[in-house]
């Protein structure tokens, strides 16, 4: 029961800031309602120098309760998988997906105002599948497999001409997301550093019926080996037999 209340409490301390980003989101959402959404000014303008703000807060406005609530619930999920499953790259992957999606839309995007982190979500959703497939271990593909069965209705949010819908954020994001797998797929975490190692040893057991040192080491040389090993799990002493 204390192994499971400690790894209860490890669980709540990796995910903290999943959460507080949720909380910033709602409580941007109050404060933008409670100021009769006067805020969604603040959103990306692309190809204005004004409108450059909204690469920051873009993501924190939304339209609507249903806007945010349905960027709320993925956007916790996948920044949650991120902070557990890739700790090493979570924090810069979020950051480069955050800023380079939106300035991305900036760059290309309609003369509207794009509002929303359903940008930061389509960015997430590719980042988790596509470095599984990046890595090609079998935690990481079965995360892709995850994002496939949950998210692969997202695939019609990227088609253009869609009223209401910035597309173009779906869209770019999702690439952003692609690229910043492919620059982090080779930062491994501990676990998979020791599972490349065992897959290795695993394939030279396969393929190499004796050691791979056999033909370096003479007969005497490897008697020496044997005997100290002996010794040694026995507690006893050593010698030089030359």
């Amino acid at each position: 029961m204390a192994t499971l209340e400690k790894e209860f409490i490890q669980l709540l301390k990796m995910i903290k800031y999943p959460v507080l980003l949720i909380v910033l989101l709602w409580l941007a959402h109050w404060f933008n309602y409670t100021n009769n959404f006067i805020y969604n000014a603040w959103g990306i303008y692309p190809r204005e120098i004004d409108g450059l703000v909204g690469v920051l807060t873009a993501p924190l406005l939304h339209s609507g309760i249903q806007h945010l609530f349905s960027n709320s619930i993925p956007l916790l999920f996948l920044t949650s998988i991120m902070v557990i499953f890739y700790p090493r790259v979570a924090g810069p992957s979020f950051v480069f997906i955050y800023f380079l999606a939106g300035f991305m839309v900036w760059l290309f995007g309609r003369n509207v105002y794009h509002i929303g982190a359903s940008g930061v979500v389509y960015g997430l959703v590719a980042f988790v599948f596509w470095i599984g497939l990046f890595r090609k271990n079998q935690r990481s593909i079965v995360l892709s497999l995850i994002i496939v069965v949950m998210y692969s209705g997202y695939i019609a949010g990227v088609l253009p001409d869609q009223p209401g819908i910035s597309w173009e954020s779906h869209l770019l994001g999702g690439l952003v997301g692609m690229l910043v797998a492919f620059i982090f797929k080779d930062v491994l975490e501990p676990e998979e550093i020791a599972l490349v190692k065992e897959q290795d040893i695993m394939e030279e057991r396969k393929y190499y019926f004796l050691p791979r040192d056999a033909f370096e080491k003479t007969k005497k040389q490897r008697a020496e080996e044997l005997l100290r090993r002996q010794q040694l799990e026995q507690g006893g002493w050593t010698q030089d037999m030359s």
